[in-house]
């Protein structure tokens, strides 16, 4: 037996209400005809996915896993539909935008929202799951970033656009450490300090771990969201890295790290060259939007470093196919 969305809707119907005497109910049909099924979706996996009790049914280890995979492949046939159908009556598209973290995001989505466009948002730490809903048409586009010295895993058929080739990043210190003073940071000035690190972002703990090793440094470190960390640098308990149009704020500053040590490079993917086309514009103007908002970052910008790389210039667009693409070094 081939299985299809008809089953996996009957799973679904199985775990939300708890007994197949209530998912009948719910599908419009016999209790035994739903048994039935069941029995031959599981003989189909190779394994049991409900125990039967007396107060119902609860899924089983494998089952939980079916279940995992088979919700979002639910929310995106009713998406598909949706879609479609509103395509059907000549009613509004939908863009479908992926995303890491960025401060552009807001003023990217509000240039792209239109009449007949309407674009939603999917989030994820991750860029190599954001990169790979791109290339099985889950996402039509996606703004990601590579850290440096990490390599995305980009699937067969992308194609990428560079925003920056290269964005330092900077470090958000509380307000009264000392090296909070001074407009350069140097890492041995937080050499006593503990860091936070998203290990769940692609590259994130491999890159900051390199670059501290670089400087003989071995600190303490606290494994925490961007929003944990920031609450965790207001209080003096934590130092991390952050992006270089992060906010200054009374109980906790950012600051360029001397050398610029640690960079990321910014990546739009889309499977079309069209689809680029369509969004890079809005991004790049956004990005550079919050980027003369920060005050540091711009200072970052237009002043001579003569201790750090090139300083990143506004993108070129340079475009390439995933089998021309290079990985940031």
């Amino acid at each position: 037996m081939e299985l299809e969305v008809r089953h996996l809707r009957a799973l679904c119907a199985i775990a939300d209400a708890g007994s197949l005497h209530r998912a009948a109910r719910q599908l419009g049909v016999a209790q035994p005809t739903l048994s039935t099924q069941l029995s031959r979706i599981e003989q189909a996996l190779g394994g049991q996915l409900f125990v039967r009790e007396r107060s119902g049914c609860r899924p089983t280890p494998l089952g939980r896993t079916v279940l995992g995979r088979a919700r979002p492949l639910l929310a995106d046939m009713r998406t598909l539909v949706r879609e479609a159908r509103a395509a059907a009556a000549g009613g509004d598209s939908r863009l479908r935008v992926g995303s890491t973290a960025s401060r552009a995001l807001a003023g990217w989505l509000r240039r792209l929202r239109h009449p007949g466009l309407e674009p939603t948002l999917q989030m994820d730490v991750s860029a190599n799951a954001l990169l790979r809903r791109v290339g099985d048409g889950q996402l039509d586009v996606a703004f990601v970033h590579e850290v440096e010295g990490c390599p995305l895993r980009v699937p067969e058929g992308l194609r990428l656009r560079v925003l920056i080739e290269r964005e330092p990043q900077f470090v958000m210190l509380p307000a009264d450490h000392p090296a909070a003073a001074r407009p350069v940071v140097h890492l041995t000035d937080l050499a006593d300090d503990r860091w936070m690190v998203d290990p769940t972002v692609d590259g994130e703990w491999d890159g900051v771990h390199r670059m501290l090793r670089a400087v003989g440094l071995d600190p303490r470190v606290l494994h925490g969201d961007y929003h944990t960390a920031a609450s965790l640098v207001a209080t003096g308990e934590v130092v991390t890295v952050c992006q270089p149009s992060s906010q200054s704020r009374p109980d906790m500053v950012v600051r360029p790290l001397y050398g610029d040590p640690l960079g990321v490079r910014l990546l739009l993917a889309a499977r079309t060259r069209a689809e680029l086309d369509a969004v890079y514009p809005a991004l790049e103007e956004a990005y550079w939007e919050v980027a003369r908002q920060s005050s540091v970052y711009r200072e970052w910008l237009e002043g001579p470093r003569p201790h750090a790389v090139a300083p990143c210039s506004p993108a070129t667009g340079a475009e390439t196919d995933r089998a021309e693409f290079v990985p940031a070094r």
